[in-house]
């Protein structure tokens, strides 16, 4: 019977479409799913090509001029994309509000710092100063930032060294996080930097180019433990950014300004298996210079990585609202939760 039915509508089981069992609605066949997809492909290609012919165009000049002017012209650019983009901003904004009543438990929270616009507003100005920083940074022009750059807490970095274990530099996304690794490479001691590869080679490869400096390198997040180990049991330095969303198998969910983040455990693990030193280490803007304050070493309990963690993200915080202008506002940390 079916089959009559089918020859009647002169439809086959390897047609480009057929009816579904909700009766009616065509679905896509295997042929016109792949070219949709071909498509959507190349458009995402056409864009990331596009934005490397707008990286080449607007970096060349920056890097042209002096950077005092280039950096207050970054922070002017920064604020009218505030104002350009309502759909990031909205992100920013509502970030902060949602987090606010955390904050303000805080002991290093200070009220003044004003409404979650108006941080909003001063991340946006911050974040492009540190772009044209980083700019800066990539083409080889930035010996004059790093030479303002203050190290601080020291002694705890020391006292990690001796310990012949490796280190483990764990950090967020405040501050000029880029000019903290490459300058203390500079000075101390070369680091790897975990870092997720990104979906566009060519920006990828640009990236590698600005993280390889002062003898710096880079460990991919997909696989990276393998290569972790092994970097800590020839006493190096890895540094990670733990304050991005990790799926499932990655990490679990742990307190962060309040609500729950899905956050890498992976710090608290290798810290509980090697003996390597958890060291939370930031940067912050201080006058015309950056500052880079390393803390005391983080425990990290064998049997609780979830514990270890949090005092990790507690590091976090109190960055952020000691200087909630220079964290990634913008950025949706909470999904998923």
């Amino acid at each position: 019977m079916q089959s009559q039915l089918c020859n009647k509508m002169n439809c086959t089981d390897e047609g480009a479409s057929a009816v579904t069992a909700g009766g009616g609605t065509p679905v896509e066949g295997g042929e016109e799913v792949a070219a949709r997809e071909a498509l959507r492909a190349a458009v995402r290609q056409a864009k990331w090509h596009l934005g490397l012919v707008l990286f080449v165009a607007v970096s060349l000049p920056v890097v042209l001029i002096p950077r005092r002017i280039a950096v207050g012209l970054g922070g002017m650019a920064g604020s009218l994309a505030f104002r350009l983009l309502p759909r990031v901003r909205r992100t920013a904004v509502g970030n902060i509000r949602e987090s606010l009543p955390y904050l303000a438990t805080l002991p290093e929270w200070d009220p003044a710092c004003g409404t979650p616009e108006a941080i909003a507003r001063r991340t946006f100005a911050n974040y492009g100063r540190t772009v044209v920083e980083v700019l800066k940074l990539y083409y080889g022009c930035g010996a004059g930032l790093m030479e303002r750059v203050e190290f601080r807490g020291m002694e705890h970095y020391e006292r990690a060294r001796e310990k012949g274990k490796g280190i483990l530099f764990v950090t967020g996304h405040c501050g000029n996080w880029e000019l903290m690794a490459l300058t203390f490479g500079a000075r101390f001691a070369d680091v790897a930097v975990v870092a997720r590869r990104q979906k566009f080679p060519r920006f990828n490869g640009l990236l590698n180019r600005l993280r390889h400096g002062f003898g710096n390198s880079v460990i991919y997040a997909e696989g990276a433990a393998r290569s972790i180990f092994f970097r800590l049991r020839k006493r190096g330095i890895v540094g990670i950014l733990i304050d991005q969303a990790v799926q499932e198998n990655e990490g679990g969910v742990v307190d962060f300004l309040g609500r729950g983040a899905w956050t890498t455990t992976m710090p608290a693990v290798v810290a509980a298996r090697t003996g390597a030193p958890l060291l939370p280490i930031f940067i912050h803007r201080e006058g015309g210079r950056h500052v880079v304050t390393i803390h005391p070493e983080v425990p990290a309990p064998s049997d609780d990585p979830l514990d270890g963690t949090r005092r990790l993200n507690r590091a976090i915080e109190g960055q952020i609202a000691s200087h909630p202008d220079e964290w990634l506002w913008v950025y949706r940390r909470w999904k998923r939760t």
